[in-house]
């Protein structure tokens, strides 16, 4: 299945023309492979293999265009906004494969495209430029700003929930200081300059919550909001009857009864099963879900990705549960 890949592994896969006739390809060799789609060419001299390309989710495939980019722009390179920004701090990008990488002008020029990159005519102080790993782009908490103003509210949510994450939670608990100091300064920053997107950003600010570890929970949670749902609790603590520590990630209070969303990643992925079996791994679930029903008298509901597509392919899913909004 495609997994995430980090900066350094991106730059692993980036291949030059140089690098490849080293290996034994020939010009036409070379020519030939990108014509059959055996290797992608991402940028003017820089090629990754169509294996590696399409064992990529989104967010890896955007961060080699990403450093690609970068490798082939004169120092100290792009401030990188928006969603390619995104990328490099590590934020997901819920379902979104964006078309072109995005950079910031600092100046005042108007935006363009070319050659696969956005220009974007957007005021950036130096104070919200950072590099990572030599890559200039905008902070993260302007990242954040930037999405919540551009991006459709689940990706624009997902990344908040994973920014607050990283400053506010540990393990599954978030500090609730710690959380209301960030988004009192997202919220300051919000307030200048106006822009557009100005009030869905405020909106996704203030239902941020660091405790959603996929983005598959913050949709969840997103389309609870607006099928009218009161806010579930998230992280629900049970001890289990041996003393274990479980943890829901969603409560549903007046339907007695937890959440559960299921990643792929769970059953597939070979980092995240680590030596266990896909079976295995179904069996330790039924396992552990016997043991919260039985001290508590909940059951678990469980949803995946294909569920969340749609705000009412959720709520079918909940009402079969019985899983209804108040009123």
């Amino acid at each position: 299945m495609p997994k995430s890949i980090d900066l350094p592994a991106a730059r692993a896969l980036i291949l030059t023309r140089a690098q490849l006739r080293a290996r034994g390809h020939t010009e036409r060799d070379i020519e030939r492979r990108v014509s059959n789609g055996t290797l992608r060419r991402v940028r003017n001299d820089r090629y990754v293999t169509a294996d590696a390309w399409e064992g990529l989710w989104n967010e890896g495939r955007h961060l080699v265009e990403v450093v690609a980019t970068h490798l082939n722009s004169a120092a100290p390179g792009p401030v990188f906004w928006g969603p390619s920004s995104a990328v490099l701090h590590g934020l997901p990008l819920y379902r979104m494969a964006p078309k072109n990488v995005h950079a910031a002008i600092l100046g005042t020029r108007h935006g363009r495209t070319l050659a696969g990159v956005a220009w974007h005519g957007v005021p950036v102080d130096s104070a919200d430029i950072v590099e990572i790993d030599g890559i200039r782009c905008t902070s993260l908490e302007r990242t954040v700003l930037d999405l919540a103003c551009t991006s459709p509210s689940a990706v624009s949510l997902s990344a908040a929930d994973a920014a607050l994450r990283s400053a506010a939670v540990t393990g599954h608990v978030q500090r609730p200081e710690i959380a209301e100091d960030w988004k009192e300064r997202m919220l300051a920053r919000a307030e200048r300059p106006r822009r557009p997107g100005i009030r869905n950003a405020r909106r996704i600010i203030q239902l941020a919550d660091g405790r959603a570890q996929l983005p598959g929970e913050s949709v969840s949670r997103l389309h609870l909001i607006n099928l009218g749902y009161a806010v579930p609790d998230l992280q629900v603590h049970v001890v289990g009857s041996a003393g274990q520590d479980y943890w829901l990630d969603f409560g549903f209070r007046r339907s007695r009864c937890f959440g559960e969303f299921d990643g792929e990643g769970k059953y597939l992925d070979d980092d995240m099963r680590g030596v266990r079996t896909a079976e295995e791994v179904v069996l330790a679930e039924k396992r552990r879900e016997d043991d919260i029903r039985g001290v508590t008298g909940w059951r678990t509901v469980r949803w995946g990705s294909a569920d969340i597509r749609t705000a009412q392919s959720f709520a079918t899913k909940l009402f079969s549960f019985g899983i209804r909004p108040p009123g």
